[in-house]
C-alpha cells in the first residue's frame, strides 16, 4: 500500500528530554512560586505532596480508559485538598501550569536529525505528530520555538483530548484530520506500547526508533527498527513498495 502520511511521536522521537528526565521537580517548583505569587501560602514540599497525590489518584481514574486530563486538574486538585478553591480554568491555576511548562521546556532539545528529515519528508508525505502530554500547550509552544509548525497537517495532544497513546482513538482522530487512512500511514516512535502496539491496533504500520532498551520490541513487531531519523527516508520508500 503507498504511504501517504507519516506520524510522529514528539518526546525522545523528534525532541530529546535531557538530563536523565529530571525536569520534574524544578519545574515542580515554578509551578509553586507562581501559586505562591498569586496567593497560595503553603510550602513547597506540602504542594509537593498534595501535587503528587492529585496526579496518582487521576491516573487510578484514568488509566484504565486512556485518559489524560489536563494538567490543570492535578492542580486544582492539589489546591482543593489544601483548602484552596480554584476553577479549573482561573488565571492562577494556567499559570502555575504555563510555569511547569516553562520549566519543562528547559530540559527538551531539537534531535539532531528532526529537521534535516520533516523537511526531506515535507511535500512527499503529509505529516503529524500525536503526542502523551498533559499540557497541550508545551507542544505547541516547542513546535513554534523551533520552528517546526509549518511541517505538520495536525498535532493531537492527549491532554487535549482526553485520549492517551496506545488508545487507537487518539491515532484515529488525527487519521481523520489528516484524511488518511490506517493503512496507508506510518507512526514512527521510541516506546514499545504507545508507539508501536497502539498504533498497529489502529491499522497502521510502525517505525520503531531505539533510543533505549526495552523490553517487548521483538513482540510488538515493528515494520523497521531503525536508530536515527536520518534512516527515516529510505525506510519509508521500503515500506512504500511492500
Amino acid at each position: 500500500m503507498p504511504i501517504q502520511a507519516v506520524l510522529f511521536d514528539m518526546f525522545d522521537t523528534l525532541m530529546l528530554i535531557e538530563k536523565n528526565h529530571q525536569f520534574y521537580s524544578p519545574s515542580l517548583k515554578k509551578a509553586h512560586q507562581f501559586l505562591v505569587e498569586n496567593g497560595v501560602n503553603v510550602e513547597f514540599a506540602v504542594f509537593r505532596d498534595a501535587y503528587i497525590k492529585a496526579r496518582d489518584a487521576l491516573y487510578v481514574e484514568a488509566d484504565a480508559r486512556l485518559e489524560e486530563p489536563h494538567f490543570n486538574m492535578r492542580i486544582v486538585n492539589a489546591l482543593k485538598s489544601l483548602g484552596y478553591s480554584f476553577d479549573v480554568n482561573s488565571d492562577a491555576v494556567a499559570g502555575a501550569t504555563n510555569a511547569f511548562c516553562e520549566g519543562f521546556m528547559k530540559y527538551v532539545r531539537l534531535d539532531d536529525h528532526a529537521r534535516s528529515t520533516l523537511e526531506k519528508l515535507h511535500g512527499k508525505y503529509k505529516l503529524g505528530i500525536v503526542s502523551n502530554l498533559a499540557i497541550p500547550e508545551c507542544v505547541d509552544k516547542l513546535l513554534e520555538k523551533h520552528d517546526l509548525n509549518k511541517f505538520f497537517g495536525v498535532v493531537v495532544v492527549s491532554g487535549a483530548v482526553n485520549k492517551r497513546k496506545p488508545s487507537p482513538e487518539i491515532f484515529e482522530t488525527a487519521l481523520v484530520k489528516l484524511g488518511v487512512k490506517a493503512e496507508n500511514a506510518v507512526f514512527v516512535g521510541d516506546t514499545v506500547d504507545a508507539d508501536i502496539e497502539g498504533p498497529k491496533r489502529a491499522g497502521m504500520k510502525t517505525v520503531y526508533i531505539e533510543r533505549r532498551q526495552q523490553d517487548g520490541v521483538e513482540a510488538a513487531c515493528p515494520d523497521h527498527t531503525i536508530e536515527s531519523l536520518a534512516e527515516l527516508l529510505t525506510v519509508l520508500l521500503a515500506l512504500g513498495k511492500q
